[in-house]
C-alpha cells in the first residue's frame, strides 16, 4: 500500500426528509465527492423502514464519502450537531486509497 492515502470512510443513515440538508452540509465543509443510495430499510430508532412496503412511506437513503484524516475532524465537527436532529447514524471508518485514483 506505498501508493495509497489513508482516509476515513464516512456512511450516513438518515430518512430521506434530511437527504438535502446532509448534501447541503457535505458541499459546506468541502466533501467533492459522495455516493447516495435511496431507498435502503432496516431497523432504527424509528423502527423497521421496509423499501418493499408499498403502505410505508418513509425511506431511509445512505449517503458515503470519503475524505483525508485532516478534514474527516471537521466533517465531524460539523456532522455531529446535524445527526442529532437528523437521527439515523454515522460510521466512519479506515481506508486507504490509492494515489493515481484520489482526486
Amino acid at each position: 500500500m506505498s501508493d495509497s492515502i489513508a482516509m476515513k470512510r464516512f456512511e450516513i443513515v438518515v430518512g430521506i426528509e434530511q437527504l438535502d440538508q446532509l448534501v447541503e452540509l457535505l458541499k459546506r465543509f468541502g466533501i467533492r465527492g459522495y455516493t447516495v443510495i435511496k431507498g435502503v430499510g432496516g431497523l432504527g430508532t424509528r423502527g423497521i423502514r421496509d423499501p418493499d412496503d408499498v403502505l410505508l412511506t418513509d425511506e431511509n437513503s445512505v449517503v458515503i464519502f470519503t475524505c483525508k484524516e485532516d478534514q474527516a475532524q471537521k466533517a465531524l465537527d460539523e456532522l455531529r450537531p446535524a445527526m442529532r436532529g437528523f437521527g439515523g447514524m454515522c460510521l466512519i471508518t479506515n481506508c486507504h486509497a490509492q494515489a493515481h485514483s484520489f482526486c
